[in-house]
C-alpha cells in the first residue's frame, strides 16, 4: 500500500511517501517558506524521485491540526483535494500526536505544544510506548496544562521547539520529573504521521468531502465577532 502524508500545520513542513512499511522518500524542513508555494511542488518533487505516479498513491494522511490556521488549512485544503480529485480514502491525525510520535520510546509521558501566544498554549499528552491518550488536544493556559502534568507525579518529556519558550515554568512545576527532547525530535515527520494513520480508518470519497481542520480554537477575527455581539445584546 502506497500512503501520501502531508504535514503543514506549523512552520516546518514534511511530506513522506512510505510503500508497505517502508519509507520511499521524506523531506523535513524548517525554513520558514510558504507552505501554499512549496507543499504542493515537494510533494511532485518526491513523487518523481520514486517514480510513483499520484494514481498509484492507495491513501492520503494530513495532519489535521491544530496548530497554525494558515498552515492547517493549506495541508487540509490540498488533502482533501487529491483525494477528492485521486478518488482516494483519506486519514487526518492530531498535530501533536504525530510530533509526539518522535519520542515514543521514552519511558514516562510524552507532551507536545504549540505556542499559542499570551502564556497559551496548545498541548496534549501521551503515554510514551503506546501512543495512548493522557491529556487530550486542547487550547489551554500553559499553567493549566503544567498543573494537569504536575498531578501525574511521572516523568515527563517535552517535544517541540516551543518547549524552550516555557522551559521555566516547565521546570517550577515538574522539577526533576521534567525532561527535554533533543534538538532533532523536535519537528514533525510526516513518516510518523503515516505510522499513526495506518492504524486509523479511512474516510471514503463521500466523507473526504466534509472532512474539516481541528483547530481547538476559533479565529481572532471570530472571536472578535462573537465578543461585539455579547456587546450588543447587553
Amino acid at each position: 500500500m502506497i500512503w501520501l502524508g502531508i504535514e503543514t500545520s506549523n512552520s516546518p513542513l514534511s511530506i513522506a511517501i512510505v510503500k508497505d512499511g517502508q519509507v520511499l522518500a521524506e523531506v523535513v524542513q524548517n525554513i520558514k517558506l510558504t507552505h501554499s508555494v512549496t507543499a504542493m511542488p515537494t510533494i511532485e518533487e518526491l513523487l518523481n524521485k520514486v517514480n510513483i505516479k499520484p494514481a498509484d498513491i492507495d491513501a492520503i494522511a494530513v495532519s489535521e491540526g491544530p496548530g497554525s490556521y494558515t498552515g492547517i488549512r493549506i495541508g487540509v485544503t490540498l488533502a482533501k483535494t487529491l483525494a477528492w480529485t485521486l478518488k482516494k480514502p483519506l486519514v487526518g491525525v492530531s498535530s501533536l500526536k504525530v510530533l509526539a510520535a518522535n519520542a515514543q520510546l521514552f519511558n514516562g509521558v510524552i507532551c507536545t505544544l504549540f505556542d499559542a501566544r499570551r502564556q497559551n498554549v496548545y498541548a496534549a499528552a501521551y503515554n510514551g510506548m503506546n501512543l495512548e491518550t493522557i491529556i487530550e488536544d486542547r487550547h489551554d493556559s500553559i499553567d493549566a496544562i503544567l498543573v494537569q502534568l504536575q498531578q501525574l507525579n511521572e516523568r515527563v518529556v517535552f517535544v517541540g521547539v516551543d518547549a524552550a519558550n516555557f522551559k521555566d515554568q516547565i521546570v517550577q512545576y515538574l522539577g526533576d520529573n521534567a525532561f527535554f527532547a533533543p534538538f532533532s525530535l523536535h519537528l514533525p515527520r510526516a513518516s510518523k504521521l503515516i505510522e499513526i494513520a495506518e492504524n486509523e480508518p479511512l474516510l471514503n470519497a463521500a466523507e473526504v468531502h466534509s472532512f474539516v481542520p481541528k483547530y481547538h480554537r476559533i479565529a481572532q477575527a471570530e472571536a472578535n465577532w462573537v465578543k461585539e455581539q455579547k456587546k450588543g445584546q447587553q
